[in-house]
């Protein structure tokens, strides 16, 4: 029973001891990488909820939530799961996560960007509830489109 419970995933804020594998993590990934500067920031933002999922230690992945004071909608700004660590359901769980962080600070909505090419993304965040609201051309720095979508709470 022990060997099973450790190997359940757990959810954390992130901080900034972190940074060294959240940078591991977006090097995954091509394109629109958050750097070193901007992690630390979004770790520290008290406007930000910067969860990450992990394993025995092991950070899997994350989920930055942002929070403007003036919208009474969240922001989900990223969300990564390790190339090793997909088709566990790892995504869903910080999605759900995130939605749940921002419920607690009280808004009503959540909004993203995702990449129009990202067909498994787009499709975790509808099984979820979002629906399209809009696309913008040249979005991301190589260009790409970006899909917008929203979900009321």
């Amino acid at each position: 029973m022990g060997a099973l419970l450790s190997s359940i995933p757990s959810l954390r804020n992130a901080c900034l001891s972190d940074l060294p594998d959240l940078l591991a993590l977006e090097a995954q990934f091509p394109g629109d990488r958050m750097p070193r500067r901007a992690l630390r920031r979004a770790i520290l933002l008290p406007s930000a909820r910067f969860r990450v999922i992990e394993r025995q230690g092991a950070l899997l992945g994350d989920a930055l939530l942002l929070l403007r004071r003036d919208s009474s909608a969240a922001r989900l700004y990223s969300l990564i799961v390790s190339g090793k660590a997909r088709g566990q359901g790892l995504a869903a769980v910080l999605l759900d996560d995130a939605e749940a962080q921002a419920r607690l600070a009280g808004r009503s909505a959540m909004r993203l960007e995702v990449r129009a090419d990202n067909v498994v993304a787009i499709r975790l965040y509808q099984r979820a509830g979002f629906v399209e609201f809009g696309r913008r051309p040249g979005y991301y720095a190589d260009g790409a489109e970006a899909v917008r979508m929203r979900k009321q709470l």
